[in-house]
């Protein structure tokens, strides 16, 4: 299986604060009730479930976390120039995650 993108990577740029909100995450954020910092909280705690080795213009993989509060919580990152390209955000559904 191909590495693609580690979560100790994730947590090192997260931790450096390298992060880049796309727009798309701020509007998802928003619609969903989502705080910042449990977009982070989600990365620092999660692990890496799928790996998007092909997504333009950066690999990307999806995070399964939790929230500061300990709900489940998916990220979808990109990971390119030495940043964290936050793209979007969601609670998953438990009858499928």
């Amino acid at each position: 299986m191909h590495e693609g993108i580690s979560i100790d990577e994730l947590r090192i740029l997260c931790n450096e604060g390298k992060i880049k909100w796309t727009a798309h995450i701020a509007i998802r954020l928003q619609e969903r009730d989502i705080n910042p910092s449990d977009v982070k909280h989600c990365i620092q705690t999660g692990e890496i479930i799928e790996q998007y080795p092909d997504d333009y213009p950066h690999p990307s993989c999806l995070v399964l976390g939790a929230t500061v509060e300990n709900n489940p919580l998916h990220v979808v990152i990109g990971v390119g120039s030495c940043y964290l390209w936050l793209i979007s955000s969601y609670f998953p559904d438990v009858n499928i995650w």
